[in-house]
Order: C-alpha cells, then structure tokens, then sequence
C-alpha cells in the first residue's frame, strides 16, 4: 500500500487493518483505502505528519487518529459504522455502535484547503449518514439523509468528497435514526489544522468528546430513549478512574478542545491554570477578543478550544463542574438520609437481608472507600485510587500532570506528583483553636443538636387547614 500515513502508528499496538465491501456510489476509486481499526481503550500517539503541510498533531484522549493516503490531490480516508465494545473503565464495558472499532470513531485530521474524499461503510443493522459538523461544504455532501441524500444501506460504501474551507474545531455524527445512533456512541472529532505552520501553534493539543449514556446496572446496551436522566458521564466514552491523565512539560502551551455531543451543557474546569478561550463552532477567536476563563461552558452541539501555559507543576483535576456529571451509575431515587440514625432501622432490615449495610448518614463520602458486592458489569458510583486514597469521582474528570522532565512527544503517564516540602496541606496538631466568632444571635458554645437535623414524616407533617394559595402544590 502506499503513501499511507499510518506508519507512526503501526507500532502502537491496537491497530488492524481490515478490507470492505465495494462502492454503492458515483466515484469509483483506484481501490478502497484501508479501514484501520482500533481495539485499544488507552490513548494512542499523535499521527505525525510524514508529507504534506507540517502540524502539531491533536492527541485523543483514550482514542486515536484515522491514518490516511493521497491519491492524486485527494486525502482518502476510511470509516466503518460498525456495532463495538467499548471499555468505559476497567470493570465495565458498553455494547455500543461507533466507526472503525471504537465509540467515539477515531479523530479526522486535515489541514485547511485539503481536498478530502472520506469512505463510509455501513456495518450495521439499518441505513446510516455522516453529517460533518460545522463544515461548510457543497449541500448534497452535508449528510442528512432523506434531505441530502439517501441513507447508506447496511452492506454498502458512500463516498463525501468536500474541500476543507477553514481551519478548527469539528465534529462528525450521523444524521439517519439520529437519537439511537448517537444515543448508541456515534461520533467522532474532526480537526483541520491551519495552511501555515507557525499558525496558531502549540506544544500539546488535546481532544476529547462529550458523550453520555443511561446504562443500567448489570446491563451493557444503553437505553437509547433516555433525554437527560443518565447515569454514565463520559469524556470520549470513558469515565473516571478509565480516562487517561493529559500529561505535558512545564512551559508548554497547551490546548484543550472539546465539543458536547449529550443533551445538557457542560462547564468544564481545569485547576491549576489561567486558560483563554481561543475557539468557537464559529472558528478561531482573533487574540485582541480572547478572554480569561477557570471553567469554559459549552452548550450541546458546540465546541470549545481553551489554551494555556502549563507553568505550574502538579496533578490538576479536569472535569465537568456539574457534581452529578463526575458520579458513575447511581440512583437517582435514592432518599437523602443525612443526620438520620439508621441503626435500628439497619437492625430490622437485616432481619429480612442479611449484609444490608445503611449508607448516607454523614455523607456519601465513605462509599467511595466500601467495597460492596456489585452487579455484573457495573462501576462504583465514586472510585478512583490517588497517593492519599479515594479520588472519590466517577464520570467526566481526568487529571492534567505536568511535569519538569517530560521529552517532546511525550504522553506516557508520568505517576502521582512528589510534593516538595511544605507545599502540601497538612494537619493541625498545635495548642487549641479558639472558638469560632458566631453570628451575634448565636449563645456562645451553642452546637448543632441531633434534633436540628431530622426526617419528618410527611404523613404526620402539620399543615394549616386553609394554607390558600399555592400551599397545596
């Protein structure tokens, strides 16, 4: 095969090549490209450009990049719509659909004013189309089927053929049983970098998508029906502890891009730095109209790009601000029962189920420390071991460690950061504290009675007899 851009990554591990069914379209081609497929969950190398424009390539986090060949002046690549079996974290994995063995599909990477001629072969169970997200292309290519065109058929190869207009931040999803497809994990990013080189330029570029899935407990088939109630969070269909650190040199500029394919938005904070928000859907912002951000919203169907000078050494958390987005699988009946004594309720329940165990007392907290019998198939609800125990998270967080002695090109993980001395908070063994200053209102020494916290039965709940109004509702 030849002028295929896959050989950086051939040594990675993970990748097969696989062969396809002819073309169902207009364009013959001089043969298929291969369809490479990725059977790895981790993150893989950037693909460095070999011919052609130079780029600093993206890395994916636990994904990869689809390898390319030219043919003639067009860069031809490959996709698969194909059933998968995603890793969502050790112990867990997902039946889902996605492109070339993975959910997400792998990261398209061109540069602008490329001449692109991408393959789709449809490997699932009914029609399919790829819609390009934010490309500005010729209509009948825009992938909309019924509109643009008609669906691709199980068994069959449709060719898009477009001219990349500009540079940036895109994703590519289908348009075709739109809500169980995507609701099944189809999707992927596609990233076109600038013509000039020195354009824009940075020492790390990292992608990752937004995704999100109602997977029952004990089960592996997502409830494709489900609008906002889900219970799986994920960056790149993984969650926390299964999403790899994002790993860069101190002095590095960094870029983060991420774009939100659920149906909620996402505030995602990255600890430790002062980030500007350097792109949109709408492309690149002009440096004069940057701003200075700890925490970048984006809304569904939107994408992000973020940079920032890595300076400050340690292990930061990076995760969606939503608490309940950087939880696994929990339910969501479950009562509140803080300042409750479960005790002898617990007694009485064991009676009937031995092992019964009361939770949410005091907090959540120590669950994250429990190790209960679990169904088949299913996470903790917060996990995650760091160097002083529990991480106690789940879903959308990863870490981002920077380092003073990581090589260019670099990504492996480098372990838990080695605070130096007396930069880690610590206990307080000295003379006692004094009281604290209360609200003049408050007697002195007065402290929270058990009565101040308590359930009430809203079947003995007092009301007035006319409460008027909307006392009733």
């Amino acid at each position: 095969m030849t002028d295929i851009s896959r050989r950086n990554l051939l040594g990675a591990g993970g990748l097969v090549l696989a062969g396809t069914s002819m073309i169902s379209g207009r364009t013959q081609a001089a043969g298929l490209p291969e369809a490479p497929s990725m059977d790895k969950a981790t993150t893989q190398p950037p693909l460095v450009p070999t011919t052609g424009v130079d780029y600093q390539p993206v890395v994916t986090l636990n994904g990869w990049t689809l390898p390319w060949r030219m043919r003639g002046d067009w860069k031809e690549f490959h996709l698969v719509a194909e059933p998968v079996v995603r890793e969502m974290a050790p112990g867990m994995k997902a039946h889902l659909w996605g492109y070339n063995g993975q959910s997400p599909g792998p990261t398209i990477e061109a540069v602008e004013g490329d001449k692109v001629r991408i393959f789709v072969t449809n490997k699932l169970p009914e029609a399919t189309a790829v819609h390009w997200h934010g490309q500005t292309l010729p209509n009948g290519m825009d992938g909309v089927a019924g509109l643009n065109q008609p669906g691709i058929p199980p068994g069959k190869t449709f060719v898009y053929e477009f001219i990349l207009r500009r540079s940036g931040t895109f994703m590519y999803h289908p348009h075709s049983d739109e809500m169980v497809q995507m609701a099944m994990g189809m999707m992927g990013f596609f990233v076109v970098h600038p013509r000039d080189p020195a354009e824009r330029r940075v020492d790390r570029d990292f992608v990752w998508l937004l995704n999100a899935y109602d997977i029952e407990a004990g089960s592996y088939v997502p409830k494709v029906n489900t609008m906002l109630d889900m219970n799986m969070w994920c960056f790149n269909s993984r969650v926390w502890p299964g999403i790899d650190p994002m790993v860069a040199r101190q002095g590095d500029k960094v870029r983060m891009r991420f774009g939100n394919l659920t149906m909620t938005n996402h505030p995602i904070h990255v600890h430790g730095v002062d980030f500007k928000v350097t792109g949109t859907d709408g492309g690149w912002i002009p440096p004069e109209r940057q701003w200075f951000e700890v925490s970048a919203d984006v809304a569904v169907g939107q994408m992000r790009a973020i940079e920032f000078n890595a300076d400050n050494l340690g292990d930061w958390a990076v995760h969606c601000h939503k608490s309940h987005h950087t939880m696994n699988a929990m339910g969501h009946s479950v009562r509140t029962y803080i300042g409750v004594n479960l005790k002898s309720t617990a007694k009485r329940i064991q009676k009937i189920a031995p092992g019964y165990m009361p939770m949410g007392s005091t907090g959540m907290g120590s669950m994250a420390e429990m190790e209960m019998p679990l169904p088949e198939n299913t996470l903790p609800m917060m996990t995650g071991a760091g160097p002083f125990g529990s991480v106690e998270m789940g879903g959308m967080f990863t870490v981002l460690k920077v380092r003073p002695d990581v090589a260019p090109g670099d990504y492996r993980d480098p372990g838990w950061y080695q605070h130096p001395e007396g930069t880690l908070a610590y206990e307080w063994t000295g003379e006692p504290l004094p009281e604290p200053t209360r609200a003049p209102d408050t007697p002195k020494g007065r402290k929270a009675r058990e009565t101040d916290l308590r359930v009430v039965d809203p079947r003995k709940r007092r009301t007035a007899s006319n409460p008027g109004g909307h006392g009733n509702h």
